[in-house]
């Protein structure tokens, strides 16, 4: 099984974990993504999470701040957190972790601990 499978597999096994996804944010296409729902389209939440991140990342090139200093984005909508987190060492230059999590279920502080840890797996 490779790294990505099991790095989204460990994100799913979070308590309200709707979807998981590894994003190349240069080409906007997941490497690898699960889903526990139809209706949720992780291709399309990561075109638009790709904007995010890339705003986030000239921001801070803006204010002369380094990309390593951004552990996460959180987006929160009226049913869903959407939990972004930047792998910016160098050797996973361009990529980021993204979390889709049930609002009333889901616990951000856990989830954003998780995915430090998700992330040594990349």
């Amino acid at each position: 099984m490779s790294a990505i499978q099991v790095a989204l597999n460990r994100s799913m096994l979070l308590e309200g974990a709707l979807g998981a996804a590894v994003v190349d944010y240069i080409s906007r296409m997941p490497l690898g993504a699960l889903s526990h729902r139809k209706d949720l389209d992780l291709n399309r939440v990561a075109h638009g999470a790709t904007d995010v991140v890339r705003a986030h990342l000239s921001a801070l090139n803006l204010m002369g701040r380094k990309p390593e200093q951004l552990e996460d984005i959180l987006i929160t909508l009226d049913g869903e957190y959407h939990l972004l987190r930047p792998l910016t060492r160098r050797t996973h230059e361009g990529l980021f972790l993204l979390l889709v999590l049930d609002r009333e279920r889901a616990e951000p502080d856990t989830a954003r601990q998780e995915l430090r840890r998700i992330e040594t797996l990349l």
